[in-house]
């Protein structure tokens, strides 16, 4: 019985975290109208809080790892209940960079605790689908979490959005307190000892993997919206229901990924990262039809929800068998490559709707796809 609450608890900090992430893209109107600044200066916010996010993860985790683990997790959701208590209340634009560079420097190191508890208490057998079930919290977020704040900003205001947040922050760390161990195998090294982890084969192919297909994925997710309604010509009003869609295959992905991590470990990469590139190259050919598109963008969202559960339960096994000083820095290797392939590749494709038609973007992430499957071959052959 305890062991599924603290799974429950669990999905719920990655709900939490999603929430807090994602929900600013629904309310970014809102917030610019409220402080009467620009869409283009607001915007920033999505990338200040991505960058923050990849910097400050690495190091917070790597420095707190000699400390104990119960507390440093404690003291995190202290902070974050604060930073985003912070950006409901802020008064200011300024303020609200603030805050949200707060959230974004706790919110890796906090997922990744999360993840190290995960793999202390489940079974071996059980942790591919348990680190699976975590990271469907994100994808709920994204489904349920960034449709409900768009309503209650509708409702109220942008503000109280971010309170819901505070508020379910305040329930979750509760049960955390309740439930998490307070004593756990805890190796202390010093910060040579946890980088010697970066130093590892398996670690590096794993880190190019998984940056790769993060950075294929969003060449085209950046621009998601624009490609279902002005390049496969369905309504605004189809729009919601569509996204929830893209967003359900991600969670039956993350489903997926813990069954064929149970029994395969990180031998189907290969066949993973060449169906991404396959589907990529196809892309632009679904398009011709509606409906074909959107099948195409559900079936390469369910294959790319794969990846990162996999990838993320090697590295704790990596870490947990020949580098135990480094579980927490293991732990957030996920956050950190998604967050930076997010970066590149809004980039890349921001960059390239200026040469090439968005309906063609999936060439672009094609190219990204190639180094993935690359890295899975060698990543396999060094296992």
């Amino acid at each position: 019985m305890k062991y599924r609450l603290q799974c429950i608890v669990f999905v719920l900090v990655a709900f939490m975290l999603g929430c807090n992430e994602f929900m600013v893209v629904g309310v970014l109107s809102n917030i610019a109208e409220s402080y009467h600044a620009s869409l283009s200066a607001v915007g920033l916010l999505v990338t200040m809080y991505a960058l923050t996010y990849a910097i400050c993860t690495p190091v917070l985790t790597t420095v707190t790892g000699k400390y104990d683990r119960f507390k440093v997790l404690m003291t995190l959701m202290v902070v974050f209940f604060l930073g985003n208590t912070l950006t409901a209340v802020a008064p200011n634009l300024f303020l609200l960079f603030v805050s949200r560079i707060i959230t974004a420097g706790v919110a890796g190191a906090i997922i990744s605790l999360i993840l190290v508890y995960v793999s202390i208490i489940a079974p071996i057998e059980k942790r591919s689908m348990m680190v699976a079930t975590v990271f469907a919290g994100f994808s709920t977020a994204t489904i349920i979490g960034v449709p409900l704040g768009t309503t209650i900003s509708a409702a109220a205001s942008w503000h109280m959005s971010f309170a819901v947040i505070s508020v379910l922050a305040l329930v979750i760390g509760g049960c955390l307190f309740v439930l998490v161990p307070r004593h756990t195998p805890q190796t202390k090294g010093s910060i040579g000892h946890q980088v010697k982890l970066l130093k590892d084969r398996r670690i590096i192919l794993g880190i190019i993997v998984m940056v790769t297909l993060m950075a294929a994925e969003y060449t085209f997710y950046t621009f998601i919206r624009p490609i279902i309604t002005d390049v496969l010509h369905f309504s605004t009003t189809d729009l919601n229901w569509l996204l929830g869609l893209v967003g359900i295959m991600f969670i039956v992905g993350n489903a997926c990924a813990g069954i064929v991590s149970s029994r395969y470990g990180i031998r189907k990469l290969p066949l993973i990262s060449g169906a991404c590139l396959l589907l990529l190259l196809l892309m632009g050919l679904s398009f011709a039809n509606s409906w074909t598109g959107v099948g195409l963008l559900c079936l390469i969202c369910l294959v790319l929800g794969m990846p990162g559960s996999i990838l993320q339960v090697m590295f704790l096994n990596v870490a947990d068998k020949d580098y135990p000083a480094a579980m927490n820095l293991a732990s957030s290797l996920n956050p950190i490559c998604t967050n930076v392939g997010v970066t590149v590749g809004s980039f890349l494709a921001s960059l390239s709707v200026n040469f090439i038609a968005i309906s063609q973007i999936g060439y672009v992430g094609a190219v990204l796809a190639v180094i993935s499957t690359i890295g899975s071959v060698l990543l396999v052959r060094h296992d």
